[in-house]
């Protein structure tokens, strides 16, 4: 089984077969980090976007770096410009349908936590706890040190329990 710098290498020269393989492995893990970092909003597109962005820099991929860091890093930039748009046109409320049921109150109040942390703390928790990522490979994905990795899950967490106390 080739590694996925290998498969990098393949991406580069241009072979499909390996751009699948990569796909196929980090398919739940990528859609689902830039999902819980949006809140699910516009994810299939960030994702596509992540994917053609890989696409694009493979030539200059190095392969001694962690292939899942790259990627992870290319997502994370991408989710920082979504969240510095402008927030979309509000919805007319006629046009929601209320016959389908909204999530169940754990994933809503986990979305509403999240998604009520600064984007700094929001990378951290998702990629460290979601992800289940070492503080090294997250402080390599943020681009910060690891100290600050960990304040920063350290005072995301002070702010999702006074979040959830409310």
């Amino acid at each position: 089984m080739a590694t996925d710098e290998e498969l990098m290498a393949a991406v580069a020269r241009g072979e499909t077969r390996a751009l699948e393989e990569l796909t196929r492995r980090y398919e739940r893990s990528l859609h689902g980090f830039i999902a819980r970092h949006t809140g699910d909003r516009d994810a299939d597109d960030l994702y596509q976007e992540t994917w053609l962005r890989v696409v694009r820099a493979a030539p200059r991929f190095d392969p001694h770096r962690r292939f899942s860091t790259w990627l992870f890093q290319i997502a994370v930039n991408l989710c920082r410009d979504w969240h510095r748009r402008p927030p979309p046109e509000p919805v007319d409320p006629g046009t929601v349908d209320l016959s389908v049921p909204p999530p169940g109150d754990a994933a809503l109040d986990a979305r509403r936590l999240l998604a009520a942390l600064p984007e700094g703390e929001r990378s951290v928790v998702v990629l460290r706890y979601y992800h289940d990522l070492g503080e090294e490979e997250v402080a390599a994905i943020v681009g910060c040190p690891r100290g600050t990795v960990k304040s920063r899950l350290h005072n995301a967490m002070r702010r999702m329990i006074a979040l959830a106390r409310r």
